[in-house]
């Protein structure tokens, strides 16, 4: 179990659907979603059938502080977040949502992950309309009437007003870093979560 896994009281491979849900679609959608370290968050999405790209960076402050080091200070708006760029005929956005919430990271903690404390790692959903905001703003609801977390959720719903990409070093950092301590202990067991209980919606080698 590492540091920063969260501990649902409904196991992850019983985790609920959200009841409410964007529906198929052609072409290409994206959603920002921000859950402590983006090198972490990033790993698991790579691995969803359906994901065509994913990018780390910031969201929620300006462009003269969307920078590693400012951002870290704790003294910005922004969030380490991810960019999934996926195609809504194979995985919906609340579907990501359930990734989310059961296996990328711990929604009850606030302003934190495991030992990463600060504002940049608050739990965040950006959202890009209206319809990302329903859905998510319901599966919160959904969720915490059901206790599925055993304490209430502290994920932010709020509209997106951009997204900066992060330093190239950032990008895809667990695959090309996978004996580096943090990833080992921090990123991987998240992966291997998702490949436990989701194996369904792996993309195919």
């Amino acid at each position: 179990m590492d540091q920063t896994c969260d501990i649902p009281r409904v196991a992850s491979h019983q985790f609920p659907d959200p009841q409410i849900d964007t529906a198929p679609a052609s072409g290409e959608q994206i959603a920002i979603l921000a859950g402590g370290c983006f090198w972490c968050v990033e790993a698991v999405y790579k691995e969803i059938d359906g994901v065509l790209a994913v990018r780390s960076g910031y969201s929620g402050g300006t462009a003269q502080t969307a920078d590693y080091e400012s951002v870290c200070s704790g003294m910005t708006d922004h969030a380490e977040a991810i960019e999934v760029r996926f195609d809504p005929s194979r995985t919906s956005f609340g579907q990501l949502l359930k990734v989310f919430f059961s296996v990328a990271h711990d929604p009850t903690q606030l302003n934190r992950q495991g030992a990463d404390q600060g504002r940049q790692y608050r739990s965040a959903i950006f959202t890009t309309d209206d319809e990302q905001k329903r859905v998510a703003e319901a599966y919160i609801r959904q969720l915490d009437e059901a206790g599925v977390l055993g304490k209430p959720i502290v994920t932010q719903v709020v509209p997106l007003e951009k997204f900066y990409e992060a330093e190239a070093y950032h990008q895809d950092y667990a695959a090309r870093n996978p004996r580096q301590p943090y990833i080992a202990y921090t990123s991987m067991p998240k992966v291997e979560k998702l490949r436990k209980y989701y194996p369904e919606r792996l993309k195919r080698a």
